[in-house]
């Protein structure tokens, strides 16, 4: 701090805030803050595909499933009429060596409750190679 040289008496009040305090608080409380933070540790299960050596030289088949904004599922074009037969599809598919992919188009404003209940039961029956297509839509 700066000194005065004349012009204020003993007797008034200093007019300026001594700031060293209120950043010594500030300090203690931000190093509590830091401390006490606990460890974010959120960790998502992935099953990554492995790496194989051998490039394949069969094209894999192809599966287009469309979930249209009103829930209705195609298969490839052909409409599916419920959840039952689409499982059998899979059953059906999951059989085959190799396994085809499955591309999944869901409507930009279908219900998620639907494409959840196409990817479980594709989960279910054991498919492997699944994919959404057409998600540039979503931007």
């Amino acid at each position: 701090m700066a000194m005065s040289a004349g012009g204020v008496r003993e007797d008034e009040p200093m007019m300026e805030m001594n700031m060293t305090p209120l950043i010594d608080v500030l300090l203690v409380l931000l190093v509590m803050f830091i401390i006490t933070i606990p460890v974010m540790t959120h960790a998502v299960k992935l099953d990554m595909p492995r790496a194989t050596n051998a490039p394949s030289t069969v094209q894999p088949e192809v599966i287009n499933l469309e979930i249209d904004f009103d829930g209705t599922i195609l298969w490839n074009g052909t409409p599916v009429p419920d959840i039952d037969t689409l499982d059998a599809y899979f059953r059906r598919e999951a059989q085959k060596d190799p396994q085809p992919e499955l591309h999944i188009r869901p409507s930009k404003r279908v219900d998620y409750d639907v494409v959840a209940r196409v990817l479980a039961s594709a989960q279910r029956n054991q498919l492997l190679k699944i994919g959404f297509v057409g998600n540039e839509q979503f931007m």
